[in-house]
């Protein structure tokens, strides 16, 4: 920890400088999104201003360096969380996209009518919904992973959930609404020892967490730039190279195919296949140095920083009258749900606000979560790199000043 330096990162992000009314900001929504630093920022003006062009297509200069660009993101993603090929990198508009892009494409080749698809009690909504509808599609059934009251997963009615007809399995590796680390290693493994596939939800996690996908042995895996200080509208779908080969397109269009006829179309080699159409270029130019960014601190730094900062937040909060925790794992991440007795969340949330403290209040997108614990739903504290405990002394007195109005 000698190298981590808070002050120079948090001089990284222009954001943090300005006040919200009247206050310093104190953001403490980075599960929703992270702030951009500087190099993020300027990246995005130099594309527009010194290489604006489109990727894949032209032979003119700036198409090249373009292009150049954008893969240079592709093999830093493959560095980053150790794919075996680029190819196997396929870039996506984000976390949602990719879910869609499995259930539809996968789901249309390799799951069938009477098949049975596992999914967790706290998953988002994004890694939901399109599995509902995939059933609806198809006549097939998801089979749901309980939780016990401490938000962790019954690993013992996880591996009774398996049986001839489970295809595949689709986990969150973070739970987004109760910061939970699920073993996901472990329901791999069991999940291959029956046959069947998985897609982790890493949209929580790979900000926070190393990922080896080859160590993990993970079919799929989806994040979004936004969440890990880079650009909204991009993100990353991993899969397995024979995986992709045998799925059908996702889309249409440019860019996917090698040749067109009216009687025929061929389609492109991976990871184009799944790539139709122009890109969020510059989003895709950008998260090369989001990644940067990340690996100039070091993840194995930020997880140690931040599991201090969530170890800190948890005891100073639990110091406030009536307050409950919703979701208290033994394996956390940077994510602290709560509820105060007496209080909605809506409304200690507008009274932060007031105080130029962000935090998310509501469902989370993760209803399912909320009626398991039959609450309407939380306030929510996430916390990324640039947090600092002064910033949770200044929570805690919001949260008390908020707890004397409304109580």
């Amino acid at each position: 920890m000698e190298r981590f330096n808070i002050d120079k990162i948090r001089a990284d992000f222009p954001i943090l400088k300005r006040e919200v009314n009247g206050k310093p900001l104190v953001y403490l929504d980075n599960g929703a999104t992270t702030q951009k630093p500087s190099a993020v920022i300027n990246s995005i003006v130099h594309y527009y201003t010194d290489m604006n062009s489109n990727v894949h297509r032209g032979v003119h200069y700036l198409s090249q360096i373009s292009t150049d660009a954008f893969e240079v993101t592709r093999k830093k993603v493959q560095a980053f969380i150790n794919a075996a090929e680029d190819r196997e990198v396929i870039i996506t508009k984000g976390t949602t996209d990719g879910i869609n892009l499995i259930a539809t494409c996968y789901g249309k080749a390799f799951i069938h009518a009477g098949d049975e698809i596992i999914i967790s009690a706290m998953e988002h909504h994004s890694n939901i919904v399109p599995w509902q509808m995939l059933c609806d599609e198809k006549g097939c059934k998801i089979r749901v992973i309980p939780m016990n009251d401490k938000g962790e997963l019954d690993m013992d009615a996880y591996r009774s959930l398996f049986n001839e007809k489970t295809k595949l399995v689709a986990v969150t590796y973070v739970s987004n609404a109760l910061g939970t680390i699920n073993p996901v290693g472990e329901m791999i493994s069991i999940a291959h020892q029956h046959g069947a596939v998985v897609l982790v939800d890493a949209a929580q996690a790979v900000q926070h967490i190393k990922i080896d996908v080859q160590k993990l042995d993970v079919d799929f895996l989806v994040f979004s730039g936004h969440k890990m200080y880079g650009p909204t509208g991009v993100g990353v779908l991993y899969g397995k190279e024979e995986l992709l080969n045998a799925m059908p397109p996702y889309q249409g269009g440019g860019d996917m195919i090698k040749e067109v006829t009216f009687e025929k179309t061929t389609y492109n080699e991976l990871p184009f296949k799944f790539e139709a159409g122009t890109p969020n270029i510059e989003a895709g130019i950008c998260l090369n140095e989001a990644i940067d960014y990340i690996n100039s601190i070091g993840l194995d730094n930020i997880e140690i920083y931040e599991h201090e900062l969530l170890q800190y937040a948890t005891e100073k909060l639990s110091g406030i009258p009536g307050m409950r925790f919703i979701g208290t794992a033994d394996q956390k991440c940077s994510v602290i749900s709560f509820v105060i007795d007496g209080t909605h969340p809506y409304d200690v949330g507008v009274i932060l606000d007031k105080l130029g403290i962000a935090v998310r209040t509501g469902h989370h997108c993760a209803q399912p979560v909320m009626d398991r614990f039959g609450i309407p739903g939380t306030i929510r504290a996430s916390l990324a790199v640039y947090n600092t405990k002064e910033e949770i002394d200044v929570l805690v007195a919001g949260i008390q000043r908020a707890v004397n109005m409304l109580v």
